[in-house]
């Protein structure tokens, strides 16, 4: 999947193990891995369905080729709904990728058939993370504690 700054490709379990076993690779931003894309990287062999089409991605700066982060959905839906999860390295926040990272994702997640809305909670001490949904066309319908919960619904529904 490719959008006007990044290339979203699937991870390979080749690139899963190298995180796992902190093998750096020329591919990737200085400071990827962050915490989040080690345990996606720590479940992928538990869940072999994140490795597939709907699955979690890298997410690569088309400009410099680079790894800088991870996006992902939470396959298989659960009565029509997908829960999304992302993360960009702190030197490439700021730019706007996770937004265009997670509208574009979010908009896939929406063309398959078992899937009606795209989710994703997230906590009130984190605004930035916050503003990335809102951008990405997401909308808040619930807060629980320090948890906000977004969606974003298919036209259809």
């Amino acid at each position: 999947m490719i959008t006007k700054r990044l290339v979203l490709r699937p991870w390979t379990t080749s690139e899963a193990t190298a995180v796992l076993h902190d093998t750096r690779s020329p591919h990737w931003a200085d400071d990827f891995p962050a915490d989040g894309d080690r345990v996606i990287a720590g479940l992928l062999d538990q869940h072999p369905a994140w490795l597939g089409a709907y699955g979690h991605r890298l997410i690569v700066e088309r400009e410099s080729g680079l790894v800088v982060g991870s996006i992902g959905l939470f396959w298989p839906p659960s009565e029509g709904v997908l829960e999304i999860g992302y993360g960009i390295v702190a030197s490439r926040r700021g730019r706007g990728y996770a937004p265009e990272a997670t509208q574009a994702l979010a908009e896939f997640a929406l063309t398959a058939s078992e899937v009606h809305t795209v989710s994703a909670n997230v906590e009130l001490s984190n605004p930035p993370s916050v503003r990335v949904l809102e951008k990405a066309g997401f909308h808040r319908w619930a807060t629980e504690g320090n948890t906000a919960r977004f969606r974003i619904t298919s036209p259809d529904q």
